[in-house]
């Protein structure tokens, strides 16, 4: 496949419904996507593991031919380059979230000898929605059935009655 190849980079843990925005939208745009699943050691445990992450993200995507599924360690600028990627993907919500994508996006510009950020815009209905959000709501007991996909919610069911009967 020719054309662009864009990088969408992210913890997703768990991909939401307003990750799949964007992915879904890129996917459109860009002839070739790689969602691509970030081991950061210095972020708290996720709550899944590497392999289940990629796993609800290939169900998520699994109607999107020209998207695949990666993960990488380290720099993004490094991961850009081993994979001949020649743009970033990011999605924001709120004007905060520019503000520090910013200063992100111009270090991984230098660092990567030029490859840029194209900042999307999340749709309205879910501007509000984070991994981290849903995670607390739900483990609170609240419906989030609405803002990630339905095999993510099966997943996070079983999360939660493992972890119920651990303690």
């Amino acid at each position: 496949m020719s054309g662009p190849h864009a990088v969408y980079p992210g913890s997703f843990d768990p991909i939401t419904n307003g990750h799949m925005d964007i992915v879904r939208r890129a996917a459109r745009v860009f002839p070739r996507l790689t969602v691509a699943v970030v081991v950061n050691p210095q972020k708290r445990s996720p709550l899944f593991t590497l392999e289940e992450r990629e796993r609800m993200i290939r169900e998520s995507v699994a109607d999107l031919p020209n998207v695949r599924v990666d993960h990488f360690r380290g720099l993004l600028a490094d991961y850009l380059k081993k994979i001949d990627a020649d743009l970033i993907v990011k999605g924001l919500r709120v004007v905060s979230d520019f503000e520090s994508e910013m200063s992100t996006a111009l270090m991984n510009r230098s660092l990567s000898k030029d490859v840029d950020t194209a900042f999307m815009m999340a749709s309205a209905e879910f501007s509000f929605v984070s991994s981290s959000l849903v995670k607390e709501v739900f483990f609170l007991g609240g419906d989030v059935s609405a803002f990630v996909p339905e095999h993510v919610l099966r997943t996070m069911e079983l999360r939660r009655r493992s972890l119920t009967h651990a303690t």
